[in-house]
């Protein structure tokens, strides 16, 4: 049966084969409208290219026969039609169209009020689609080709022609779209999406009789005399005066002859800039001015300040932006439904883009800036609650253990768990007695025993039948774990026997053996090997598991998706803990960790004593060096760190590799010196670390390598150059290499700079143990940008969101849950939009990968 779609697909063609002469439909195509939107909502097409498809059959009659073509091409293509069988274009004998047509030539009257509207329409600038616009075919330029209008023309899923190369734009040509691609902007959408770094306000306007030195003001005035003067080094001065009726003020600016053409005596000018003193006077150096009978967009307003990169000047962007804004937001598409948006208390996505932009006060930016920050908060949410669900919905293969055993499994431990243990572990066994696979993250600061945990949880899967694997992110921490579980799990305890034969328990890394290698693959496939402990080399082709039931992943924030998806389809939707020793904000929680359940490990063992921290100054860093000797003395061993590898771009920062070399030279002749960096290759390191470990080396001389997982029970002191360029929470893993055992230990910062002010962030190092109130106030000060390395996480880089704005992402997320609860799919008319911009948000959703 014919539909719709296709008896309106077949006049668009017969129109073609008519020689685009609108005489298809009786009374012309754009007749078509009265039918088309309502035939096409109630088939479900999205409304946005209801609307643009529309647009160009209203227009068909005014448009000459090349656009007429393009306008058919362009229908054709957002309904996915094939357009290379069009027919061309009909060729004419003489310059005149074929009679009936007469309307398409224009005249020469016509022509030049064309001319005139493209060189001054602001909204015509920046319309890649209007016939009139230097973007149709007839003004494209042979040199810098532009995309044709059908290029322009979007596909669904870029239903308003937003990710048209921002290059169509006219006054953005090959080298500003270069220069722009620096700053991100690639795209029409980047640019509207470029939002302002900081905004000056200038919209509290001042007489020039109140102006005070070092105010930043906007002031309305006359020009009164402009004039170039020679200074005494060669240099020219341009002076303008300007008056208003309580008084008068000089403008300055230095070599800039070109402004005398724009400050004649008499013309009203609005003037921002900073009150500065010279001569003894009063004056504004190198200001912005604009003419009052003009549109301010620099002066006299609240005044956007965009990121910039060279040949980009300020005021090109500035009026690029309005000029863009102009011709596209009203045709921005509001994908939040009305639910949302009444529930969020949140003005629409073409006011919050206007107003974030060119804001006309305090309250409209605040307003936009939250429109915009929800966005992506939501979208954020929304992602992970998908992803929940969908883990939810798959089966897992339920194992359960009764108290009994549990209790047995406990007591053989060679130590007692922490009341923060024993919650994890009840979480666990929870968890892996359901019928759905665990998909849990167990956070504890470092040496709160996760490790010890996570051998429980799989100590219940492996005496129900199963395998499971641990996949760590370097070899000697592969080892690490490797020689802990087999201590726990192979060893006699307490009188009881072991969980395990030595033999059950494998390790495979990069170095393993081709031998070993070959058997350890064999244990594996018929299920001799109960744990498997590794690299990356676990998730390779070879490795096969015969039951793999249970994944565990340490550090997973060291790991990127494909690598945490791969492990997991070793086996059959196996059950998933993944372990961080970087505590995680409760912001972080609910956002990039959302789908994940979360087990918090806030206690320590006993025995731990807590380690002494202190700032030195660099006058004092001998102090440190005695501290480290003294320490060696007692058998014991030092980390002392640095922020570079070589010396480069600062000359002032410690680097690893020269300051190992006087260290050992100059300061620890009689002591052993090692040393480890990111440039020695992985082999390289383990050998080094592990030459530590044997102590082999009394100090180690190393950069950030250290920050996570290394256990040296022997060493007690931390020394850490260049302390100010670090976060807290990256301190705070190298303060955790060190009071693994029972002995005291210190950690000693040394920033660079003697400053008490700019050093004062790290005093709260000084103040507190706890890694979870350091990350809550790391992510206050630096930011989520880099943080738990969550550019990973799969979703789009947040450009207005705050992820430590808990209120904000709470309010998010409980919409969010509530749409969610409604229609989970996001499949009703309502709600389409949206779903659309969530896979634009959630690129790996798309792909259906793992976004855990």
């Amino acid at each position: 049966m014919e539909t719709y779609r296709d008896r309106f697909i077949k006049m668009l063609r017969f129109e073609a084969r008519q020689g685009y002469e609108n005489n298809a439909v009786t009374g012309g195509i754009d007749h078509l409208n009265q039918t088309w939107p309502t035939e096409a909502r109630l088939a479900g097409l999205v409304e946005a290219t209801v609307s643009q498809v529309s647009d160009l059959l209203l227009k068909y009659p005014n448009y000459d026969l090349v656009q007429r073509r393009d306008a058919i091409m362009g229908i054709l293509r957002l309904l996915g039609q094939e357009v290379r069988s069009l027919p061309a274009l009909p060729v004419f004998s003489g310059s005149k169209p074929p009679e009936g047509n007469s309307s398409l030539a224009p005249t020469e009257a016509q022509k030049a009020a064309d001319k005139k509207q493209k060189s001054t329409d602001p909204a015509t600038l920046a319309n890649p689609e209007s016939p009139t616009s230097a973007l149709s075919p007839k003004a494209t330029s042979s040199r810098t080709p532009k995309p044709s209008r059908t290029d322009l023309v979007p596909s669904q899923a870029d239903p308003i022609g937003l990710n048209a190369p921002a290059t169509v734009i006219r006054g953005i040509g090959e080298k500003q779209g270069k220069a722009l691609q620096k700053l991100g902007v690639t795209r029409i959408k980047d640019l509207i999406y470029l939002f302002p770094r900081r905004y000056d306000d200038y919209s509290k306007l001042k007489p020039i009789s109140h102006l005070f030195f070092g105010e930043e003001v906007t002031i309305v005035a006359e020009v009164q005399s402009a004039k170039i003067f020679n200074t005494k080094n060669g240099r020219k001065l341009l002076e303008a005066v300007v008056s208003d009726p309580t008084g008068s003020l000089r403008l300055l600016w230095f070599n800039q002859e070109w402004h005398l053409r724009y400050l004649k005596p008499g013309t009203m000018v609005s003037i921002s800039g900073r009150v500065e003193s010279y001569m003894g006077r009063l004056v504004i150096m190198q200001p912005d001015y604009e003419s009052i009978d003009q549109q301010q967009l620099h002066t006299n307003r609240i005044v956007p300040v965009y990121p910039l990169t060279a040949t980009i000047s300020q005021k090109w962007l500035r009026k690029t932006v309005f000029n863009t804004l102009q011709y596209w937001v009203p045709k921005v598409t509001e994908f939040l439904p009305d639910f949302v948006l009444d529930q969020g208390d949140l003005i629409r996505l073409d006011e919050a883009l206007r107003q974030v932009h060119f804001p006309d006060n305090q309250e409209s930016l605040k307003a936009a800036q939250g429109r915009l920050a929800f966005d992506e908060i939501f979208l954020l949410q929304l992602g992970v609650l998908r992803q929940k669900r969908d883990w939810q919905d798959l089966t897992g293969a339920p194992h359960t253990v009764s108290d009994a055993w549990l209790s047995r499994q406990v007591q053989a431990l060679p130590f007692p768990l922490t009341k923060a243990q024993h919650a994890a572990v009840s979480d666990l066994r929870t968890d892996l007695a359901r019928h759905r696979p665990m998909n849990r993250l167990l956070q504890g600061d470092v040496g709160s025993g996760k490790t010890v945990v996570a051998a429980l949880g799989m100590q219940m899967v492996i005496q129900d039948g199963g395998q499971t694997a641990l996949m760590a992110p370097t070899s000697i921490l592969a080892e690490q774990h490797a020689r802990t579980l087999s201590r726990l799990l192979t060893e006699p305890a307490n009188g009881q026997e072991p969980f395990l034969k030595p033999e059950e328990v494998a390790l495979l890394t990069g170095d393993t053996k081709k031998k070993e290698r070959v058997e350890l693959l064999s244990g594996l496939e018929n299920g001799r090997i109960k744990l498997l402990i590794g690299t990356h080399a676990l998730i390779e082709d070879p490795v096969k598991f015969q039951n793999l039931q249970m994944v565990v992943v340490d550090e997973q924030h060291r790991f990127g998706v494909e690598q945490r998806a791969a492990l997991r389809q070793k086996g059959s939707n196996p059950h998933l803990l993944v372990m961080t020793a970087t505590p995680i904000p409760r912001s972080l929680q609910l956002t990039v960790f959302g789908d994940l359940d979360v087990s918090i490990m806030d206690e320590m063992p006993l025995g731990r004593k807590p380690i002494s921290t202190t700032i030195l100054m660099p006058g004092l860093r001998e102090r440190a060096y005695q501290l480290v000797e003294s320490q060696v003395r007692e058998e014991h061993q030092a980390f002392i760190i640095y922020p570079l590898v070589e010396q480069g771009e600062n000359e002032e920062a410690k680097a690893a590799v020269e300051e190992k070399q006087r260290l050992q030279l100059e300061v620890f002749p009689h002591l052993r010196v090692g040393l480890v960096h990111g440039r020695l290759k992985p082999a390289e390191k383990d050998a080094v670390m592990l030459a530590f470990r044997n102590r082999e080396y009394d100090i180690l001389v190393s950069t950030s390598v250290v920050e996570v997982g290394v256990d040296i029970p022997n060493a007690t002191v931390m020394v850490v150059e260049g302390a100010d360029r670090f976060g807290l929470a990256q301190l705070h893993q190298f303060r955790g290499r060190v009071g693994r055992g029972a002995d005291q230990s210190f950690c000693v910062l040394i920033p660079t700079v003697d400053d008490a002010v700019q050093n004062q962030r790290l005093q709260v190092l000084t103040q507190t143990n706890d890694g979870f109130v350091l990350a809550e106030k790391d992510l206050e000060q630096r930011g989520p940008g880099d943080f738990l390395g969550t550019r990973q996480a799969g979703f789009m880089e947040l450009h207005m969101a705050n992820l430590a704005d808990v209120r904000m992402i709470a309010k998010a997320r409980t919409i969010a849950e509530k749409l969610m609860e409604t229609d989970p799919a996001l499949e009703s008319s309502d709600n389409r939009l949206l779903r659309l911009a969530m896979e634009e948000f959630w690129p790996a959703m798309r792909k259906k990968g793992d976004l855990s």
